[in-house]
């Protein structure tokens, strides 16, 4: 059986309940988690914040205080580990700019195309953030995209894999999706 397979079986009974099961997915997904965690933290000198505490961080959040997270497939994984790597991220640059300004965060907006250089520790991130709340509101599977993209650090290509749309659906709504981060943040492109 080929680890796909595995997962899809350890995910079925991570749903009923098996907390092993889950683990064993945690597991197997850890590399590339890291892998997302320390590609988005790229270029991020002088963090309290690495890969490694970003992914047992976004471990936590995965299991909930329940500790029942369920996940109907690698997909729903996926989205749910960007989601909280979104919610860590945001965390720790609220903590991080609290503590540098003594609470005054002020918003500067940008989106940058190529995600590639990592995620900004700062006011960009809160604002997007707030911004990301505001598109899920309107689509949700755009906000989605926005998470495996940017929180996630996956390509066009991962996220059509992963939602099982095509590539070019992926770019367009990744465009809207910007588009509308940019307008709610208040900046036009």
């Amino acid at each position: 059986m080929d680890e796909a397979a595995d997962i899809t079986l350890w995910l079925g009974s991570a749903r009923e309940g098996d907390r092993a099961a889950l683990d064993r997915v945690l597991t197997t997904l850890y590399q590339e988690l890291h892998t997302m965690a320390r590609r988005q933290l790229a270029g991020q000198q002088h963090q309290t914040l690495d890969a490694t505490a970003l992914v047992h961080e976004s471990y936590l959040k995965l299991l909930g205080s329940s500790g029942a997270a369920r996940f109907d497939d690698r997909a729903h994984f996926f989205a749910y580990a960007a989601s909280a790597m979104r919610s860590v991220v945001v965390d720790y640059a609220r903590s991080r700019l609290a503590r540098k300004r003594g609470g005054d965060l002020k918003r500067v907006a940008e989106i940058p195309e190529d995600v590639e250089g990592g995620l900004r520790l700062d006011e960009t991130t809160l604002a997007l953030n707030s911004a990301l709340d505001r598109l899920a509101n309107v689509d949700e599977r755009l906000a989605k995209v926005v998470e495996l993209r940017y929180f996630a650090g996956l390509s066009e290509l991962q996220i059509a894999e992963l939602m099982q749309r095509s590539e070019r659906s992926i770019r367009r709504d990744w465009q809207k999706a910007r588009l509308f981060l940019m307008a709610s943040m208040g900046h036009e492109e």
